[in-house]
């Protein structure tokens, strides 16, 4: 009995030296300060608004979006709704015929417009959400609305019937290109220019309402996002406060960032979230 002892004792150290040696990710908190997966999950599993943000390339990020939606569910069960900037609002009925099992895959597949990682990234999270009863929600606003908005500026929206409006954010929309996020591609190093802002911000804009006409009394809501639409707390947060008036204390976020170095998180994504997922740079991709 002391030699099995012994040995599990052993491999125990040399599983714990290999994980310590070659990590495949580090989670720190929003200061600065190491934290656990688990650390992270008990944090998440007591707020109403849960906010993703992922590298879209990343491996790591996706699998961890994965466990998360099912740590929610065994926790709110019925109570949880789920949605993605993957999926844009016109596509809402294609992802509902899906999961109530009106399209087969193949149909859905041929017929919605996917990103090009969907089948190893997304299609996990949804089968699990179909498999589960969770409703599905495609929050991003039409992609050839976004590209108007950057062409020809907001005012071309005016000219959309109302029906395709029904795919936006309410206009006119609020827009504080104070915020950091929004001042960093207009004023900062990117100089992008006003419509880029714009088409960005109507992006948020759109995820925000959407995510506030899905509530229902006591639900919980799971969002996936590129990170830079929850960062520092702007972009959708700020877009959901304004349409629903949610308190900031009900709403956590994650982010996604590459360093080469795990070991500390660089100062410049201090304060990014409330939980930032650390892989390395050498990360193989997805697509």
């Amino acid at each position: 009995m002391q030699k099995i002892i012994g040995l599990i004792v052993c491999l125990l150290g040399m599983s714990t030296a290999y994980t310590q040696d070659n990590p495949a990710y580090a989670i720190y908190t929003g200061n600065g300060k190491k934290a656990t997966f688990r650390k992270m999950e008990k944090a998440v599993l007591t707020k109403k608004y849960v906010f993703f943000g992922e590298l879209h390339n990343d491996p790591i990020a996706h699998w961890l979006q994965y466990e998360i939606l099912t740590a929610l569910y065994e926790k709110h069960g019925a109570a949880l709704i789920a949605g993605s900037e993957m999926f844009e609002r016109d596509n809402q009925d294609l992802v509902t015929a899906f999961q109530k099992g009106t399209l087969t895959e193949k149909q859905f597949e041929d017929s919605c417009r996917l990103w090009a990682n969907y089948k190893t990234d997304y299609k996990p999270m949804l089968v699990y959400a179909n498999e589960n009863h969770i409703p599905w929600i495609a929050t991003n606003i039409p992609r050839r609305y976004a590209s108007i908005v950057y062409k020809k500026g907001i005012a071309a929206l005016d000219t959309l019937p109302a029906q395709e409006k029904n795919w936006i954010s309410p206009l006119p929309f609020p827009l504080d290109s104070t915020l950091s996020q929004y001042n960093a591609l207009l004023d900062g190093q990117m100089h992008m220019g006003p419509n880029f802002v714009r088409a960005q911000s109507i992006k948020d804009a759109t995820m925000g309402y959407s995510i506030f006409r899905s509530l229902q009394p006591n639900t919980v809501f799971y969002h996936l996002n590129g990170s830079y639409h929850s960062d520092f707390h702007q972009g959708i947060l700020w877009y959901l406060r304004h349409y629903s008036g949610a308190a900031m204390a009900d709403m956590i976020t994650i982010s996604t960032v590459s360093q080469k170095d795990l070991s500390r998180l660089e100062k410049e994504y201090l304060g990014k979230a409330d939980f930032i997922i650390v892989v390395p740079e050498t990360m193989t991709k997805t697509h």
